[in-house]
């Protein structure tokens, strides 16, 4: 009792026992400020990232997403043709931000431009910030800051996580997911919300799962309750993310739809994708992963060496993806971008690891990476866009005017944008490409015009008053129809620069012709 007595007694001071004060490493202040930091930094860089991009690079990124939004707002009457490869949930984003715009009345053309831009880049930032935080759980500050550091200064990412291409956003999504992922050490996974961001990565590209298909089978293989993982997980996840797609498509499409099915038939059974180009099967693994990944190689190399025991999963997901889209005979760039987070994770242990050297070997990697992400960004193949600019000029034109312009773009099919980046209704027509889907009195325009430009255009035109008012071309056509141009009283209006490096039917120049009774008139 006099034991339980002495124990119960609060007012003696000298017998107060003092509690230990433990800092709160998730909240100190001294925690919390490097990473608001980052968060910051990750803003403010991909914003630069936005505004410093100003080149296209496939017409994917403007006719599978803006361009569709465009229309689903605006109603713009341009010819859209959908096989229903493609699912209308991502320009569908965009669209209901055009409509806000358009209620607002806030549509300008330069909004409609950047805001989705714009989203893309936060959305990149949001990836960048969650990669940072699952390295720095995985490794040491050390290793974080340097894969950090990888991850911001690689060319092709700069090049592309702000466009508005899906393949951008499937890779942003990809950093997302793995942020969740049960890898080796991982104190963020979760189940669940991985397998929902890799859902939604497959309705917007249905090829995501690809990458994703070795990480999955390895979280099954490691899971102990492995029917729990596919009846609570796999296939309610799975169900949800099909339901919600197919609603959606098949509201826009207007008949019964299932969009991942028919991107599978026609791009790999029926080999539609051929359409558009083939390389060789070994084109990625002497070519196309060596330009994606740039500068960074020889530290990717090194690093696999170094964490190969720690990260096979990433790496076994690097190899697999490529290894499949080398069976696939159509090949870009974009398409292994995904795995390139996966690849940075290798890098940035390859410099944390360097003994000496380390500052200067990291400058010289950010220099080989800026150089040609300023090229590409602000030179490389900028034409297109800048003739949309010149091309909105037309706008203006008074109605009282007799000839109303009327646009031809006698380019390859979708070089440009179009209504997305002019937002008026122009009359503006271009050559059709539409792939083969096995119709009957299936016949490209545009292979038909390059096949003899003179004879199409003669055809097509049979009468000075059907000529359109102007004409749009890359300088490698002009010699071919310069009869026709001269015979209809074409003036060359403007010259714009595209590419220091002209391939094919894509100049160095863009030139605008105009007739000069349209001249006179204004």
């Amino acid at each position: 009792m006099e034991n339980l007595r002495a124990r119960l007694r609060f007012g003696n001071k000298e017998e107060d026992v003092k509690l230990r004060k433990r800092r709160s490493l998730l909240y100190s202040k001294e925690e919390l400020n490097p990473l608001n930091d980052v968060v910051v930094f990750s803003v403010v860089f991909r914003l630069i990232n936005c505004l410093l991009v100003q080149s296209s690079f496939v017409p994917d990124e403007y006719w599978q997403s803006v361009e569709v939004s465009h229309r689903m707002v605006f109603k713009y009457p341009w010819g859209f043709k959908h096989a229903g490869i493609r699912g209308f949930l991502y320009p569908l984003f965009f669209a209901f931000l055009y409509k806000i715009l358009h209620l607002l009345n806030y549509d300008s053309v330069h909004l409609l431009i950047w805001l989705p831009r714009i989203i893309q880049a936060l959305l990149a930032a949001f990836a960048d910030v969650k990669f940072f935080f699952l390295i720095r759980t995985l490794e040491n500050h050390d290793v974080a800051k340097w894969t950090f550091f990888c991850h911001m200064c690689s060319w092709f990412t700069w090049f592309c996580c702000t466009r508005t291409l899906t393949n951008s956003t499937e890779t942003s999504i990809t950093c997302l997911a793995l942020f969740y992922f049960p890898l080796p050490g991982s104190k963020t996974h979760s189940s669940k919300k991985y397998l929902a961001l890799v859902a939604l990565a497959v309705i917007i590209r249905p090829t995501a799962l690809i990458v994703w298909f070795p990480l999955i089978l390895y979280h099954f293989w490691h899971q102990d309750d492995k029917l729990r993982l596919i009846t609570h997980n796999y296939i309610p996840i799975g169900m949800l993310a099909v339901v919600i797609s197919t609603a959606i498509d098949c509201v826009f499409y207007e008949k019964w739809t299932l969009v991942q099915w028919n991107f599978v038939k026609f791009n790999i059974i029926h080999s539609v994708a051929d359409f558009y180009g083939s390389h060789p099967w070994h084109w990625y693994f002497t070519q196309g992963f060596a330009v994606v990944i740039g500068p960074h190689l020889p530290f990717f190399l090194h690093g696999c060496s170094l964490a190969f025991r720690r990260y096979k999963v990433l790496l076994a997901a690097v190899i697999w993806t490529i290894v499949v889209y080398s069976l696939l005979p159509h090949k870009e760039f974009r398409f292994i971008y995904p795995v390139l987070p996966f690849c940075m994770v290798f890098c940035g242990m390859s410099l944390a690891h360097l003994k000496a050297w380390r500052r200067a070997t990291a400058a010289a990697l950010l220099t080989a990476n800026l150089l040609p992400a300023l090229y590409t960004g602000l030179i490389h193949q900028r034409g297109t866009l800048d003739v949309m600019n010149h091309l909105h000029s037309l706008c203006d034109v008074s109605v009282s005017t007799r000839l109303q312009p009327d646009v031809l773009f006698l380019m390859p099919c979708h070089s440009t944008p179009f209504y997305s980046h002019v937002h008026c209704p122009l009359k503006m027509r271009f050559l059709e490409c539409p792939p083969d889907l096995g119709e009957e009195g299936y016949f490209e325009e545009a292979e038909r015009f390059y096949d003899d430009p003179l004879l199409w255009l003669r055809t097509s035109f049979p009468n000075k008053s059907s000529l359109p008012t102007h004409l749009v071309l890359f300088d490698v056509l002009e010699q071919q129809i310069s009869v026709f141009l001269k015979g209809n009283n074409f003036v060359r209006t403007a010259e714009i620069f595209h590419s220091h490096f002209p391939e094919g039917r894509v100049g160095g120049s863009i030139f605008i012709y105009e007739r000069s009774r349209m001249l006179k008139n204004d």
